[in-house]
């Protein structure tokens, strides 16, 4: 990588997020401008970046890359090699739900007991080595069902696992692909399975066309590792070349993240707007899935806490097949930049008193 940079790139799913809102806002457009470094997402610039540059989402190979999304991926990445750094957790409860059909009795997670459990089948990914990270919809689904059945006290060898095929939505057509997660809502329809596991907006757009319910809110259960998945916590993660030749830009990054997540914490109603077009749902289930407790915390952090939850998640993924290998969580931490970062958002803050 040279010295020179002119693109900062990032990526993140179409969920809650504080680089998206900073992004969104202008703000990271106002912050590097006067540098002549240009902000642009591998989302928005498809027919830009192709697939060279869009594999990056999954591989995390490329050198200006900052990704604040879902962990399934990042983990994969790391274990295959990737030369990225855990820089932030966040947290942001979703509509992690398992659906029912109506009059199904299932309305806790102890009646899940003996029932048939959708389980998407693995992804067909053009990357071999991404198979199993790639798999969201099945790594989402396993864990999903296996907090809610924890929590009863039950195994998986307590259900009946049924495999579902995996939907090919058009190229292009977002909230096809994202409700395309969840392969398992026709199987529930037409009562081949009894329970599906799905989360967030655009999952609650599909079960409500569908005629669909929630039988068990998973966001309702009182401890947070029962809800550990692909997004709980969610990583931000850079490239080391990044950090190695370039960690004034990732702490500025970082700073006006931060600011976003403040600004949301007064400004639910704006940033629930901003949510329509970052999860490609309607209003009512943004505002379904996305409480004011969690549009008040989108703070990234790296807390004792949310580390050992990212653990369970990494623990899960390799026991479960979702992993080429284990490693270490401690060597793939990197506190610095956030640290930095929060100290010049004081920094700031204090100036303007």
């Amino acid at each position: 990588m040279t010295d020179a940079i002119d693109t900062i790139w990032f990526t993140r799913c179409p969920v809650p997020t504080a680089t998206g809102l900073a992004y969104k806002l202008g703000w990271l457009d106002a912050e590097f401008a006067p540098d002549g470094i240009r902000i642009a997402t591998l989302q928005e610039h498809r027919q830009e970046v192709g697939r060279d540059l869009g594999r990056h989402h999954y591989d995390h190979q490329l050198p200006s890359l900052i990704r604040e999304g879902g962990n399934l991926l990042a983990i994969a990445a790391r274990a295959q090699g990737a030369p990225s750094k855990l820089i932030g957790l966040t947290w942001i409860d979703e509509a992690q739900a398992i659906l029912v059909r109506p009059g199904s009795g299932i309305t806790r997670p102890e009646d899940l007991k003996g029932k048939r459990i959708a389980l998407p089948g693995w992804s067909e990914k053009p990357d071999a080595s991404h198979v199993r990270g790639s798999s969201i919809a099945r790594g989402m689904s396993q864990h999903g069902i296996k907090g809610a059945l924890a929590y009863a006290g039950l195994t998986f060898d307590d259900v009946h696992f049924v495999e579902v095929g995996q939907q090919r939505p058009a190229e292009g057509d977002d909230r096809a692909q994202l409700q395309s997660l969840w392969t398992g809502l026709p199987d529930l329809v037409e009562g081949r399975v009894d329970a599906a596991y799905v989360k967030g907006a655009s999952a609650i757009d599909a079960a409500q066309r569908l005629g669909l319910e929630v039988g068990i809110d998973l966001d309702a259960l009182p401890d947070r590792r029962w809800r550990v998945n692909n997004g709980t916590p969610r990583p931000i993660t850079v490239h080391q070349d990044m950090l190695d030749n370039h960690f004034d830009l990732v702490v500025r990054f970082l700073e006006r993240t931060l600011a976003a997540a403040d600004w949301a914490r007064t400004n639910q109603a704006k940033v629930r707007e901003v949510l329509g077009g970052e999860t490609r749902a309607g209003a009512q289930s943004v505002e379904r899935a996305y409480s004011d407790e969690t549009l008040a915390d989108l703070h990234p952090d790296l807390s004792d806490e949310r580390l050992a939850l990212f653990e369970q998640q990494k623990t899960f993924m390799h026991v479960h097949n979702l992993l080429d290998r284990d490693f270490a969580l401690a060597d793939w931490v990197d506190s610095r930049p956030l640290e930095a970062a929060r100290a010049r958002l004081l920094e700031k803050a204090a100036e303007t008193v």
